[in-house]
Formats: C-alpha cells, sequence, structure tokens
C-alpha cells in the first residue's frame, strides 16, 4: 500500500503528484506522517509562519475512509504563527475520507496565490480555482456557495479571521468541526487560499472485508461501555461537571479549579435547554457531536453546538455562568474562524487584566470577569482586528510583551500556544503531555491521568497489553508512571498517524488496543503489531523534536506557565501545587525513556534506530 501527495504551487499555479512507497508509508503512516517529511526538508529557523514560503500541509489519516468507527480524523501542519516551532492541528468530521476516496491521502500547498483561491480535490488532483467572491465571507455563506458549485461537497475553510491572519484563527470544516489549534486558519490566509473543499466521501475497499466485518461485530458491544455511550449520550459536555467536581475547572484564568456557576453549564443544562440534534463524523456510530439552539441571543444550529472546551473557555473560564452566551460564543468562532480555546484564554487574560487595575474597562471593552457581553463583542473585534482585538488577536503572549505592567503573569501558554481547558495541578501527567507537545499545550496530544487512577477500571485493563499494570497517582511522578506515560504518549502519536479517535479507542473508549494491529490489517493488508504501532508515534515526536529545534524551540520551552506552580485556592486539590524540582525531575526521565538526550533531542541511536534524520 502507497500513499500519494499532490503538491499545489499557489504561486505558480502548478500541481503534481507524488507516490510515496509502501517501505515509506508503513515507516511513517498517514496525517502527522506525511507532512513531517515535507517541512523537515523545507522548514528553516527564518521560514515566515505567514509568508509564502511556509508549506501547509492537509494530510488524511492512513485509515480515513475505512467504514470503521472512529478512523475519519484529518491533521493540518505548518510552522505555527502562534508558537515557536511546528503547528499542528487534527479534526474530526469527512474530509479526510472525501480525500482519500479521491486517490489523495495528502496536500502540500507551497506559495502565495494572486488572487484568493480555493482547492477542488477530485480524481487523484487537485484544482485551483477562484475564489474572490467568496473572501471576506463567514463560512456559512462560503460552504453554501461551494455547494452551488459542486455536488455534495465537504470542504476546510476559514473565516474573516484567518483572512486578517489572527494568530490563532482555526480551520473549519463542515461548520460543526474544528482544527482549532495553533493558528493554522491564518496560514491557509497568507496564502490567499480560503478553503479546500472534494465529493462527499463513500468507503473505501478494505484489504480484508472479512476481518473487517468481525471487528465491526466486537465494536458492536460499545453500547454497553459507560465512556463511548456517555460520549453518545453527552457528549464531552459531560466533562465540565466531573472536573468541577475534582477541583480541576479551569476557571477565572486557571487562578481556581471550582466554579459556583458550573451547574448552569452543564451537560444537563445544555440537554435540557438547548439541544436539537446529535450529529457524528463518517461512519462512526457514536455520534458525540451535539447541534445546539436557541437562547438569549439565538444561537444558530447550523454552526452544530460547543464541546466542552468551548463551554469551559466562554464559561468558567471567564467567570460566565449562563449557558446562552457561551453557545453564542461558539456559534461566533464557527462562523468567523477562532480557536475557542485560544480566544476564551484571549479574553479571560484581558478581564484579568482589568480586575487587576492594568487596563481600565474602557481600554480593554470588558469589565472583568462574567461580562458575557463584553465577551461577545471582543469575539468579533478580534476576528476584525478592531481595537484591543488587535491587540488580542496575535495571542496572549504577544499582547503581554505589548501592554507589559505585569500583565505577563497572566499569561499561560506553551511554546506560545495557550492551554487548553485542563489544569494539570490535579493531573501531572496531562501537564508533562502539555509541556512535550511539539505545538505548544494541545489536550489531543497526550493520555489523560484519570483514565489510570482505579486498579479495577477499564483504563487499567485496556493498557496491560502494553505492559502498563500500575494505576497511576493523580499528582504523583512516580517512575512507574513515566515509563507509562511515555509509551501511552507515543500511542497517542500513533493514532495521529492512523487517523483515529480517542473517542473509539481504548483506553479512553470502547475498542480494545490489542485488536488495533487487527483493524491495520484490514485497512493495509499489513501484518503488524502494537509494538510497530508504538514505535510509530514515538517516530513521529522524534522527528517533530528535531524540526521543532531547527525552528528555535530548546529544552527550556519544555515546561508549565507560573500560575500552574502555584497551587489552586479551594477544592481538592488546594495547598498541593506542582512541585517544579519534581516536574522537570520527570521531564528529564521522559527524555530518557523517549531515547532523547538531556537537552531534549533524540541520540544518535535513537535516531538510527527510528530512520531521523542524523
Amino acid at each position: 500500500m502507497e500513499t500519494v501527495r499532490v503538491w499545489v504551487d499557489l504561486t505558480e499555479r502548478r500541481v503534481w503528484t507524488e507516490r510515496v512507497d509502501e517501505r515509506t508509508t508503513r515507516l511513517w503512516g498517514g496525517e502527522k506522517g506525511l507532512a513531517l517529511p515535507v517541512l523537515l526538508d523545507r522548514l528553516r529557523g527564518d521560514t515566515d509562519p505567514l509568508g509564502a514560503e511556509n508549506p501547509f500541509v492537509l494530510a488524511a489519516g492512513l485509515l480515513n475512509g475505512l467504514a470503521f468507527h472512529g478512523t475519519c480524523r484529518t491533521g493540518a501542519y505548518a510552522r505555527s504563527p502562534l508558537g515557536k516551532g511546528i503547528g499542528e492541528t487534527e479534526m474530526g468530521g469527512f474530509f479526510g475520507p472525501g480525500l482519500r476516496r479521491q486517490g489523495v491521502d495528502a496536500l502540500v500547498v507551497l506559495g502565495r496565490a494572486e488572487r484568493p483561491a480555493y482547492l477542488w480535490v477530485e480524481d487523484g488532483t487537485a484544482q485551483i480555482r477562484d475564489a474572490s467572491d467568496l473572501w471576506g465571507q463567514e463560512t456559512g455563506p462560503v460552504l453554501e456557495a461551494l455547494k452551488g458549485r459542486h455536488e455534495n461537497p465537504t470542504a476546510v475553510m476559514i473565516g474573516p479571521a484567518g483572512e486578517r491572519r489572527v494568530r490563532f484563527a482555526c480551520l473549519v470544516h463542515d461548520l460543526h468541526h474544528a482544527g482549532g489549534r495553533c493558528g493554522l486558519g491564518a496560514v491557509m490566509g497568507s496564502k490567499n487560499l480560503k478553503a479546500v473543499a472534494c465529493p462527499a466521501p463513500k468507503a473505501l475497499p478494505p484489504a480484508d472485508a472479512p476481518l473487517l466485518g468481525e471487528l465491526q461485530k466486537l465494536f458492536s458491544g460499545w453500547k454497553d461501555h459507560p465512556g463511548a455511550w456517555g460520549l453518545r449520550e453527552n457528549g464531552t459536555s459531560a466533562t465540565l461537571a466531573g472536573l468541577n467536581a475534582l477541583g480541576m475547572l479551569p476557571t477565572r484564568n486557571f487562578r481556581e479549579g471550582v466554579f459556583e456557576g458550573a451547574g448552569n453549564i452543564d451537560h444537563e443544562t445544555f440537554k435540557s435547554r438547548f439541544l436539537v440534534d446529535r450529529g457524528g463524523c463518517f461512519a462512526c456510530a457514536v455520534r458525540c457531536k451535539r447541534v445546539a439552539s436557541g437562547g438569549d441571543y439565538g444561537a444558530d444550529p447550523l454552526y452544530g453546538g460547543p464541546e466542552y472546551e468551548t463551554i469551559a473557555a466562554f464559561g468558567s473560564l471567564c467567570g460566565v455562568g449562563r449557558f446562552d452566551p457561551i453557545l453564542k460564543a461558539h456559534e461566533l468562532c464557527n462562523r468567523l474562524g477562532l480557536d475557542t480555546i485560544s480566544t476564551g484564554m484571549a479574553v479571560a487574560w484581558l478581564m484579568e487584566c482589568v480586575e487587576e487595575g492594568i487596563l481600565s474597562p474602557d481600554e480593554a471593552g470588558v469589565r472583568g470577569f462574567g461580562d458575557e457581553a463584553g465577551m461577545l463583542d471582543l469575539i468579533g473585534r478580534i476576528a476584525a482586528r478592531e481595537g484591543v482585538g488587535d491587540l488580542l488577536a496575535e495571542g496572549t503572549e504577544r499582547a503581554a510583551a505589548r501592554v507589559g505592567r505585569g500583565s505577563e503573569r497572566f499569561v499561560l501558554t506553551i511554546k506560545g500556544q495557550e492551554l487548553a481547558m485542563h489544569d494539570p495541578r490535579g493531573k501531572v501527567g496531562v501537564g508533562l503531555g502539555y509541556a512535550l507537545a511539539a505545538g505548544g499545550a494541545d489536550h489531543m496530544q497526550v493520555p489523560y491521568d484519570t483514565l489510570f487512577t482505579n486498579p479495577d477500571s477499564f483504563g487499567c485493563e485496556a493498557v496491560k497489553c502494553l505492559g502498563i499494570l500500575d494505576p497511576m497517582d493523580l499528582t504523583g511522578f512516580a517512575p512507574s508512571k513515566i515509563s507509562a506515560l511515555a509509551t501511552l504518549w507515543n500511542l497517542w502519536g500513533a493514532l495521529n498517524h492512523l487517523g483515529g479517535c480517542y473517542f473509539v479507542f481504548a483506553p479512553r473508549s470502547y475498542f480494545p488496543l490489542h485488536k488495533l494491529p487487527e483493524l491495520v490489517e484490514a485497512g493495509t493488508g499489513w501484518k503488524t503489531s502494537l509494538h510497530e504501532l508504538v514505535r510509530l508515534g514515538a517516530r513521529g515526536h522524534g522527528a517533530a523534536r528535531i524540526l521543532n529545534r531547527r525552528l528555535g524551540v530548546t529544552e527550556g520551552d519544555d515546561t508549565l506557565p507560573d500560575r500552574i506552580f502555584q497551587p489552586l485556592p479551594s477544592g481538592p486539590f488546594a495547598d498541593r501545587p506542582i512541585s517544579p524540582e519534581a516536574f522537570h525531575e520527570a521531564k528529564r526521565l521522559l527524555y530518557a525513556l523517549q531515547g532523547w538526550d538531556e537537552t531534549g533531542l533524540p541520540t544518535e541511536a535513537t535516531r538510527r534506530d527510528l530512520g531521523l534524520p542524523l
């Protein structure tokens, strides 16, 4: 089985095809594995993230298009305009399966179009089409226009925020899915690329249909698994109540871990007042996506509904205890093309600046925590780069550097990217994962300690096939835990090469890990093993480390914001801060277990073992 990269030079208006042989495909997989060799070849320390020389790669997972649950995730990659190194983001939906149905595994976009353009992918190639009439439009009208030009398309688009190069502008896929992190919408905008579209997918024929049928029967028991069925019933919104009970819900810019208004913005409120439908991704029965409507601000169901990250980012993080403005904030971000996490963090940072007297309410356009009207107004101003929105559009790290006056104390970023809505003070393994993630803090790159605390739990049982036999202490750095995290981090990485979703596969969900090699065999025909797949993830992590060092990221960037080393004021984890010394000792051990030296670079032996550049 080989893979196909289609290259598009927007400057030269030229398109060509590269076939990747089976051996290389097996070493690197899809998604991130199709992007890293391109980025290693083309990115340099002086590459401008918003310049024409920054390559943009949109890549399908190796199993995309297989008629199996959770094999739909697609990735986008470039140098990040928000962070310090590589930018990477993943999204579910239909685009990756659609791309592979057309005989294309990845698109590599170079240069900058003279006029606004979009790409139409069909029959193994891409066409550069005019998008002048789409430029300046929100994502909803853009998708509608594409439907008028093509029969039943699936599309990845940017909104006005990407056009204006907001550094955390996101990719919006079919209005309900987002590639949110690292600001790759701004990279598309810098290339005058409004959208990439292809025909909606149909399932690809598997290499082994009887084996795939057996695995489908195996997954049929997912409704009896509380984690999997809970995603069908509540989506990710139920996470909020659980984290609040544990004292780990990011509240008022991570100053606290318990929010007094959590009961007004939890999954029960969502279901009883605003839920109108459940959506999902290609070939997946779980259907964890929500569609919401109504509220005081008239949220439009065309743009789906918020997931946990969005609810927390515009709820507890900003001190907002009503669901109505959260629904509208979600809609605005999907319409305008903004990452909900970084947007919420930017607003929360500004609110804290006001509360601490660094900026006045008139200067900030918001009164402080809990100002829902100010919050919603700021979203539009960020996308338009209007007034204080232009400051926030640079991301909180750059914004604080401009404002000064101690505002840097309220910034919570890693490698320039704002933290997602999981507080490492109650699950330190997540903190390690945040610190080491190549693109900066990203909740989709790391395993969660909370899955492995109960020795009798499904999560603990699921990972025994990886040799992980002990439960985890949420706040501990035991060597056995760091060893387990290293293995699990590589597994998470492997799923990001396969295009697999954590909401289907163990340990987060139902499909057993020891059957994952059989699923790969059903899709590709390869006889493989968990050992080979875990090495796939390790290879990707190692390649990203080499690339990031070239881009100026150092060992010193693998750390947590100062606030996370300070104790929470209340809740179960009050007065139990992360020790900086214990954290950095655990980081050094994790480096060693990955085969990296003390500076965080793969050693020569590791490079030779994994086939990485010397």
